[in-house]
């Protein structure tokens, strides 16, 4: 499958000789060094594809640089060096009329203050992407009212923005972003500014709205647990560079370096790792009764756990094809709630390192 969006080797640098300071970083100078000369590195040789469909979470701690990437991934902040590619058409060679013709069909964009038109009513505001695209009036106020009722504000299209909620009002950025149906959403820290609760709420909304719209979506967050919720693929990012891309459980089980370890000390890894990344796969005999219940590799590590305590034995985890691709004993279940550091080896199936080994369910 293509790529619906693409960064190749993305610099910004801001301050004097920005092009200079993109070869010196090239040559391995460290962001403090160009600091010391007036000059600020905001993004470092930043790359990654993003697949149709896909939600790819980038995040890091506030200077990381997640906002200016996402800031040039639409052409609001020009790199210094490297391209943007959208469906294969290359952004940064794009003038400002065609950049601008690209945002307001193709890229929608959800801010983390809800930037909502205070005179404008609920409905009015929602359509106001699709008046700047130049959709008659009767047409973007009918497309507005069916993205309110996709984000659950239907029969509050007549309301002014002081009468809602903080959830409510981001509730009508999200659907002025979907109203336009642009390919791709941009959402920088989106939820950031809500409750926890509201903001697990927004968080539910738009994994319930992804199942059924298949967007792109880039979302920036500086909250670990969010981005392991939220993404397919996930960034993470330090002083400007992105040190680790993967899956959450890629990042909980392999993580790339001793940043990114201690960043994920205090996640909660029974609500992200399944069976795939707790099994052994070193299969050596019956090890588990595959008569009885049985996990796949995709079992939510909760789930696994209700199954193991209602077996005797190892759940035996069986692919799509009924095959025996590893066992879980509980004492392995025990070990990775009662030990964060715990680092399991990397699965690697029988078909790949050794017999295949059927099972019959």
């Amino acid at each position: 499958m293509s790529a619906r969006l693409e960064a190749e080797h993305l610099y910004k640098v801001f301050g004097r000789r920005p092009d200079q300071a993109v070869e010196r970083l090239r040559e391995g100078a460290d962001r403090e060094e160009l600091r010391a000369d007036g000059t600020t590195a905001a993004v470092i040789d930043a790359s990654f594809s993003i697949a149709p469909g896909q939600i790819f979470v980038v995040m890091g701690l506030s200077g990381s640089g997640k906002s200016t990437l996402l800031r040039m991934l639409n052409g609001l902040l020009e790199p210094t060096a490297g391209r943007v590619l959208f469906d294969g058409q290359d952004l940064t060679a794009l003038g400002d009329r065609e950049l601008r013709e690209v945002r307001a069909h193709k890229i929608s964009m959800v801010f983390q203050h809800f930037a909502l038109f205070p005179h404008r009513s609920v409905r009015e505001n929602a359509a106001y992407g699709l008046e700047v695209q130049g959709v008659p009036r009767a047409e973007r106020l009918k497309r507005a009212g069916e993205a309110l009722a996709l984000c659950g504000l239907a029969g509050w299209e007549d309301s002014w923005p002081d009468e809602l909620s903080g959830g409510m009002q981001q509730r009508v950025g999200l659907a002025r972003a979907l109203a336009t149906d642009a390919d791709l959403l941009l959402m920088d820290e989106s939820f950031s500014a809500l409750d926890p609760l509201i903001r697990r709420d927004m968080q539910d909304q738009l994994l319930e709205l992804q199942q059924s719209l298949k967007k792109t979506i880039v979302f920036i967050t500086h909250d670990l647990n969010e981005a392991m919720r939220l993404g397919d693929r996930i960034a993470v990012m330090r002083d400007g560079r992105i040190v680790q891309t993967g899956t959450a459980e890629d990042i909980l089980v392999r993580p790339a370096d001793d940043y990114v370890s201690s960043f994920i000390q205090d996640v909660d890894r029974s609500r992200v790792l399944t069976a795939s990344s707790v099994m052994d796969t070193d299969l050596r005999g019956d090890e588990a009764d595959c008569a009885c219940e049985t996990a796949t590799p995709d079992t939510p590590f909760n789930e696994l756990c209700a199954i193991s305590a209602r077996l005797t034995h190892a759940v035996a985890v069986l692919d799509k094809d009924h095959e025996l691709v590893g066992v879980v004993p509980r004492q392995r279940l025990v070990a990775f709630l009662g030990d964060e550091q715990h680092e399991p080896t990397p699965c690697v199936s029988p078909r790949e390192g050794g017999e295949k080994v059927t099972a019959h369910a």
